[in-house]
This record gives C-alpha cells, sequence and structure tokens, in this order.
C-alpha cells in the first residue's frame, strides 16, 4: 500500500545536522510516509548517516549518485517516490512533529492540491526569526491568491508545502537540473498548475542558518543561476499571463559596483525601470524603460 506523504531529502556534505533532520521526520505522528533520501556525492560522513537509519527503519530510502545538485537529486526521488503527496525537506534543516500530519489534514479536508505553512529560521545563537508567517487556515483557488499567501516568487521555497504527487506528474514539473535557486522554478510551476492551496498555522518548517551551505557563498555562477532564475519567472509569467501587480517581484538584474571592497553604487532593474543607490542604500534617480 503506498504511503500518503513521500518526503524528499536532498544530502550533500550535512553530517553535522543530518541526524537531526531524520530524528524529526522519523517523530513524525503521521506515521505513514516514506523518506526518501539522496546522497548527492557527499564527501563527508552523510552516506554512512543514511545507511545507519535505513536500516533502523524501513521507511528510510537511500539513493546514492555523483555529485549533480539539488534539483536533480529532487528529480531523481520523484521518479521513485509512491505517495499520495511529497514533501521536501532540506537535509540541515527540520520540521515539527506534528508537521506533515496537520498539512496532510489540512490538505484532505479541503481536497486540496497543496498545504503550505510557515518558515522560522534558525541561527547556530539559539536566535530564531519569523521568515513566512501563515495566520489561518483558509482555501485559496486563483493564481494570484496563491501566489501572493507564499510571497512568491521572492519567497518560493519549495520546503514549506507539500504537493499532490499525481498533479506534479500530470504537469510534468520537475527542477531545473545542476542549478541553484532551483526550487523557484518548481514552485512557481505548481503554484500555477496545481488547482488549489491550503495555509496552516498550526504547524511550522524550521530552515537552519548554515553559513557552511553553498547558498551562503557568493560566487559568479550563483548570481548567474540567480538571475536565470528570475527570468524564469519572467518568461513564464509572460507566457501565462500572471501580473501580481508588484514589480518587486520581477528583479531581472542586480549589479553591484565597488572599490576596495566597499560598495559604491548599487543598481536595480526591473521590467520597466532601474534604480541607482549610493554606497547600496541611498536612493539617487530612477530611470524607466522604455519596451
Amino acid at each position: 500500500m503506498s504511503p500518503v506523504v513521500s518526503i524528499i531529502v536532498p544530502v550533500y556534505n550535512t553530517e553535522k545536522w543530518l541526524a537531526r533532520c531524520l530524528g524529526s521526520l522519523l517523530n513524525q505522528t503521521l506515521k505513514d510516509i516514506e523518506i526518501i533520501c539522496v546522497n548527492d556525492g557527499s564527501l563527508d560522513g552523510s552516506f554512512e548517516i543514511l545507511e545507519q537509519f535505513s536500516r533502523q527503519d524501513q521507511r528510510v530510502i537511500v539513493i546514492n549518485q555523483d555529485n549533480r545538485g539539488p534539483g536533480f537529486s529532487r528529480n531523481a526521488a520523484l521518479e521513485v517516490a509512491c505517495g499520495e503527496y511529497v514533501g521536501f525537506v532540506d537535509s540541515d534543516d527540520w520540521v515539527e512533529s506534528n508537521y506533515f500530519e496537520q498539512l496532510h489534514g489540512a490538505a484532505a479536508k479541503y481536497d486540496a492540491s497543496m498545504a503550505c505553512c510557515s518558515i522560522i529560521r534558525a541561527y547556530p545563537s539559539g536566535k530564531m526569526r519569523e521568515k513566512l508567517i501563515i495566520k489561518e487556515e483558509r482555501l485559496y483557488c486563483s493564481t494570484i491568491d496563491k501566489y501572493r499567501i507564499t510571497e512568491s516568487p521572492r519567497k518560493g521555497y519549495v520546503y514549506n508545502k507539500i504537493y499532490r504527487r499525481s498533479e506534479i506528474n500530470l504537469h510534468k514539473i520537475r527542477f531545473p537540473k545542476e542549478r541553484e535557486f532551483e526550487d523557484t522554478g518548481f514552485t512557481i510551476r505548481a503554484l500555477y498548475f496545481l488547482k488549489t492551496l491550503v495555509t496552516v498555522p498550526t504547524t511550522r518548517y524550521y530552515y537552519w542558518v548554515n553559513q557552511e551551505s553553498i547558498t551562503r557563498v557568493s560566487t559568479d555562477k550563483r548570481r548567474r543561476d540567480m538571475l536565470a532564475s528570475r527570468r524564469d519567472f519572467i518568461e513564464f509569467s509572460d507566457a501565462h499571463h500572471i501580473n501580481l501587480g508588484n514589480d518587486e517581484c520581477y528583479v531581472k538584474k542586480k549589479i553591484i559596483y565597488k572599490f576596495l571592497g566597499i560598495p559604491l553604487m548599487k543598481i536595480y532593474e526591473w521590467k520597466t525601470r532601474k534604480k541607482y543607490y549610493l554606497f547600496s542604500i541611498i536612493p539617487l534617480f530612477e530611470k524607466k524603460i522604455t519596451l
């Protein structure tokens, strides 16, 4: 019999936090789950930890592959997932013990295609900060409402939601491969193609602010991937006539000019305008772009 929820966990060099993540998943009040962990060529002891957990609990399924990135890893797991719904948890994050029971319960109650909850940023200092707050249980049906309540694409995170797997497969929604910011491309399509979304205020996802994570390191590739993600949303929203009425969502480019490491000028470019900032914070002027 198929599980109620398939939980997909891409893993790359997170041995310090992996046991905490998997412990929170195995401790779920919803027991009818499968946990598909994809070891993405880890160079530390992550694979050994995964094998240990899989020996202890048959719900933990381990896929081992060469390093291809989280998008490729999540796609590989989607091909073998069997659950009615599918959810994503990063291997250095964790969730509350009622997380999947609350999300699935609300989705079943409203026959919703997706369910979404709050996100808390957790810091090594012990500080907690609200990243996305869901205040009420409510069903959303329109595309614009689904984008706005999840604050997408700016906060187009894949991990604080569950998705009806049959609809994900019907619309062939998958992650861009070998690119950072890969979750935005998946999320904006899921919010558009999946019919309904229910918000759940009774549980939370904890995002670990990991200073060692590749997502905390600024590189030329990361900047290119970020711009590619933004262009993807602009092209997708244009093709499907999505107008959120908020130009901030359509940032195409950010340019910073520095001297001796000090930011002197920052330029934000949208579809129809550019804004210039002195020392990155003082507004100078705005320039319109003729289409």
